[in-house]
C-alpha cells in the first residue's frame, strides 16, 4: 500500500475511533434516574466523497434549497477554496438499545419512555457528537462543518415531497453506504431502522468503500418480496400504506398534536417522538432480508 493510501485510510480510522470513543463516554445517556444508561449502542461510520453524483441528484429531487456538501461547505468557509472531490462527507448511525426497542415494540400510541427520551437526550448528544467530530477535524488541519448544526440550516417545503429541509442526515448516511430506505421513509441499516444519524462535511480525503446496494429500497421486505408492511400496521396514525407509502403530514400532525402532549403529560418533558414503526418490525436492528450479507 503507498504512503498516500495508507494515510487515508489512518485517517477514516482516526475518524471512527474519534466517533466510537465520544459514544462510550458519559455523554452518551438517557438521563434516567438511578444511574447512567446509554441512549446508543456502539456506532457505525461511512464515507462518501463531496463530489458523489448522489447529493446533486437528492438536490434536484428534493429540491434547489437542498444543500450540496459543496454548497454547506462553501457558505461556512467563504475563503477556502476547495473542490467538491477534495470533500468528505463523514455519516454514522446511533443504533438504537435493545432495551429501548423492546420498551417501545410494546406501545401502540406513543413512544416508551425510554424512546422519548433518546429522541430528546439522545439527540441533544448527537448535536454534540457533531460539533466534537467538527471540531476534532478542524484541530488536525481540516476544515469541517455539521450541516445539521449550521445557522442556516432549515426546514423547506419541497415541491415534490413536502416537509423537507437544507440537509438530510438519512440521504447523507445512504450517500456513505450505511442504508436504504423502508416503506415508512426510515433509513434501514445494517443495525437496523432504530436509530438515529449524524454528519459532517470535511477538506479531508478519506477513500469511501463501494456502497453494498443501487436500489435506494433494497434492505426493505416490502419492496423485496411484498412479504411485509408492519410498520403500516404499527403506525397509530395511519400515515403509512402500501399503496402510498409515508405521509409526511398525518405523520407530523399525530407527532405533535398527540404524541409530544402525551409525553409531557406522562413523562414530563418536552419532544416529538414516536418511533412505533421503527420497534417491533422486522428491520428493527437489522437487514431483514433473506442470505444478505452486505
Amino acid at each position: 500500500m503507498g504512503e498516500t493510501a495508507r494515510g487515508k485510510n489512518d485517517a477514516a480510522e482516526r475518524i471512527r475511533d474519534c466517533i466510537v470513543k465520544y459514544v462510550a463516554s458519559d455523554e452518551n445517556s438517557l438521563h434516567l434516574e438511578g444511574g447512567r444508561e446509554p441512549a446508543w449502542e456502539e456506532p457505525i461510520v461511512g464515507f462518501s466523497r463531496g463530489d458523489d453524483p448522489l447529493y446533486q441528484g437528492f438536490k434536484e429531487d428534493i429540491g434547489p434549497f437542498h444543500w450540496t456538501p459543496a454548497e454547506i461547505f462553501s457558505a461556512t468557509f467563504p475563503d477556502v477554496q476547495a473542490g467538491p472531490g477534495e470533500l468528505t462527507v463523514i455519516s454514522w448511525i446511533l443504533p438504537q438499545t435493545k432495551r429501548t426497542i423492546l420498551d417501545n415494540s410494546k406501545e401502540t400510541a406513543v413512544s416508551a419512555e425510554r424512546w422519548a427520551r433518546s429522541r430528546k437526550y439522545g439527540e441533544e448528544f448527537n448535536v454534540k457528537l457533531r460539533d466534537h467530530v467538527a471540531a476534532f477535524l478542524r484541530e488536525a488541519g481540516h476544515e469541517a462543518v455539521a450541516p445539521m448544526n449550521s445557522p442556516g440550516w432549515q426546514w423547506e417545503k419541497s415541491e415534490r415531497y413536502g416537509f423537507a429541509s437544507s440537509w438530510s442526515e438519512r440521504h447523507a448516511a445512504y450517500a456513505c453506504g450505511l442504508g436504504t430506505f423502508g416503506l415508512c421513509d426510515g433509513l434501514i441499516t445494517p443495525r437496523g431502522k432504530a436509530m438515529r444519524c449524524g454528519s459532517v462535511v470535511a477538506r479531508i480525503a478519506v477513500p469511501p468503500p463501494e456502497r453494498p446496494y443501487e436500489d435506494r429500497h433494497a434492505y426493505c421486505l416490502f419492496f423485496f418480496d411484498g412479504s411485509c408492511g408492519k410498520c403500516a400496521q404499527r403506525c397509530p396514525a395511519d400515515a403509512i400504506t402500501k399503496e402510498e407509502g409515508h405521509d409526511k403530514k398525518k405523520c407530523h400532525r399525530y407527532v405533535h398534536d398527540v404524541s409530544s402532549k402525551e409525553i409531557r403529560s406522562r413523562f414530563g418533558f418536552e419532544t416529538t417522538g414516536c418511533g412505533l414503526c421503527q420497534a417491533g418490525v422486522p428491520c428493527e436492528a437489522k437487514i431483514p432480508i433473506p442470505g444478505w450479507t452486505g
